[in-house]
């Protein structure tokens, strides 16, 4: 049997796999995740130019998200970083779950993302 000594190693793995088929460019970004023990962040990025064109995280928008479920803030994260998209221009995206299940808080950001408008 053996024994699995970091979670996190393996998530990394798991994402450097995804991210071989997963691709953003100018105009389908890519929508990354990454979540940590109390945030969760989300970027939208151009892969051919390198850069971020977007980006929220329930630690940007604390103030706002005090008294909610990191559920609920997830959710918030991701309407925010979707109308920030859409306020560039950006309606389609590619979803990159960073490794992460989708389930919980990533699949709260994404269902946020498409509730504010952004399409995966």
């Amino acid at each position: 049997m053996i024994k699995k000594l970091n979670k996190n190693a393996d998530r990394r793995i798991r994402h450097a796999r995804v991210r071989k088929k997963v691709f953003g460019t100018s105009v389908k970004p890519r929508l990354c995740v990454y979540r940590s023990t109390n945030y969760i962040y989300a970027q939208l990025i151009d892969d051919v130019n390198g850069k971020t064109l977007a980006a929220s995280s329930s630690l940007a928008l604390a103030k706002q998200l005090e008294g909610k479920s990191k559920t609920e803030a997830a959710k918030i994260v991701g309407q925010d970083v979707a109308a920030k998209a859409l306020k560039l221009g950006y309606t389609e995206a590619v979803f990159d779950r960073g490794g992460y299940i989708y389930t919980g808080r990533v699949a709260a950001l994404a269902d946020g993302a498409r509730e504010a408008g952004l399409k995966f």
